[in-house]
């Protein structure tokens, strides 16, 4: 009798030279891909892009038409700009259910608030207001660079991208010298800067005027110079007024470009790997399926769940589950509600999420034995949540037991974890409201560490791994 042990190993050890060529070459393409897409609306959009190239079928076109969905037909939903679904129809029926990889494309960042711009000092600044989970005093001193959307009465959207190019100018929230920092510093860390702190300095260079120009002018505009040449700048430019930035959508994020870290290169660091590491991953596993499927294939990429996936294009919305009914409506010989349920229960889905891999400054923070490491490949977490599993979804164990047969059986690296010891903190992801809807779920991603910072870490072997495992799932689960 043997027994087959316990442990996960490193994967560089046993990869051949060709895997890790495949790892490299792979991982190169995730590093343009993090670099070019900063927020949730330019991922989307790259999405749909490659979905177009690669005979995918609107699917509200299909809706419109009434077009029968045949099996190995492919399909998309953009969801307003910042959710997206792309599938491909399978030779059995809906109501066996449907393989999903789940992801979230929007990231920890700084937000224009509604009305931003003031004058200060000399200089124009714009009011933030920070979503998600960040450490604040990490976003001071650092180039950043604006991303986003203005949106004019007239519908015309405005698209704003500045401080990625060489050419572009760099923005920067500032902190105070240490010289007169003494009581800063006696302060706890999470509030050494705060919320309202954190200002975007724009420019200060007053508006230029004639004399006679100067005279009509009103008081107000003679009060803030340096604002109303930024807001001439603004108008010559991209055609945008103040009063339009009511209806905007301007993301602050870091300007530093994604980088091969390491002498050996073996990890990426860049922002927003959380969650666009395992985005890609699994839009990939789905574009390089060349078998038809058996059961019908699923990426869903959704937005909003740094803040609790909340609004019309979070996963507590109606979006995913309408456009599972519509594809059940366009494919089931007869639809009735008790399809899409039936498509629910036998449907299974995949988290695609981060961990937090175990930091060597930091190893206090986890328990060894049931954390996540650096190389040792793609993390299969039961549950997340915090203190007795609060928000959790807390996986089955059948399904997890079929997919550790998937994985071996693909020679995929696989280890288990949790996100930290008992009662020190922990989070949540999309599972427990995926799970909801009667599905089998499981977070499943790659090991992540510096988590919501501006310059995240992560592992080449690690990512590859998501990739093959989000493929593997795809494929085989049953």
């Amino acid at each position: 009798m043997t027994t087959e042990k316990f442990e996960y190993k490193n994967w560089w050890k046993g990869a051949s030279a060709e895997e890790k060529d495949a790892a490299f070459q792979f991982c190169s393409g995730y590093l343009s891909f993090l670099n070019r897409h900063k927020t949730e609306r330019e991922v989307v959009a790259y999405t749909e892009a490659l979905c177009q190239a690669n005979g995918f079928t609107d699917l509200n076109e299909a809706i419109q038409q009434g077009e029968r969905l045949q099996p190995g037909t492919k399909v998309y939903q953009n969801l307003r700009g910042k959710a997206f679904v792309m599938a491909v129809i399978g030779t059995e029926p809906i109501e066996k259910g449907i393989n999903i990889v789940a992801s979230h494309v929007d990231s920890p960042r700084l937000d224009f608030k509604q009305t931003p711009f003031y004058e200060d000092t000399d200089m124009v600044l714009a009011k933030t207001h920070y979503y998600g989970g960040i450490k604040k005093y990490q976003w001071v001193c650092i180039p950043l660079a604006l991303h986003g959307v203005v949106v004019l009465k007239s519908g015309e959207i405005v698209h704003i991208n500045i401080g990625e190019n060489d050419s572009d100018p760099s923005f920067v929230i500032t902190d105070l010298l240490p010289h007169l920092a003494h009581e800063q510093m006696n302060k706890k860390m999470s509030e050494a800067v705060h919320g309202e702190g954190l200002n975007v300095v724009l420019g200060a260079i007053p508006l230029a005027e004639e004399k006679e120009e100067a005279e009509e002018k009103s008081k107000e505009n003679h009060k803030d110079p340096v604002k109303m040449n930024l807001l001439k700048i603004l108008k010559e430019t991209y055609g945008v007024d103040e009063a339009d930035f009511v209806s905007a959508e301007i993301e602050v994020v870091p300007a530093m470009p994604a980088k091969e870290v390491g002498f050996d290169r073996s990890m990426i660091g860049g922002y927003g790997q959380d969650d666009r590491v395992c985005a890609y991953g699994a839009i990939q596993a789905l574009l390089g399926l060349t078998e038809q499927p058996a059961r019908t294939v699923m990426v869903y990429l959704s937005d909003k769940e740094e803040v609790g996936s909340m609004g019309n294009t979070g996963a507590q919305s109606a979006g995913l589950t309408h456009c599972i009914a519509e594809l059940c409506a366009l494919t089931a010989p007869v639809y009735s509600d008790l399809v899409t349920k039936r498509c629910f229960a036998n449907s299974a889905l995949l988290s695609a999420d981060v961990s937090a891999a175990v930091d060597p400054n930091y190893k206090d923070a986890q328990d060894k034995l049931n954390a996540t490491y650096f190389t040792k490949g793609v993390v299969l977490e039961k549950y997340t949540g915090s203190k007795g599993k609060s928000g959790a979804n807390d996986a089955n164990p059948e399904f997890i037991a079929a997919l550790r047969a998937i994985y071996d059986e693909h020679q995929v690296a696989w280890q288990t974890g949790e996100l930290g010891k008992v009662d020190l903190g922990g989070g949540g992801t999309i599972a427990q409201f995926m799970a909801n809807l009667g599905m089998q779920v499981i977070d499943c991603g790659v090991p992540v560490l510096s988590m919501h910072s501006p310059f995240e870490l992560t592992c080449k072997a690690d990512i590859y791994n998501a990739y093959l495992a989000y493929r593997a799932f795809l494929k085989a689960y049953k």
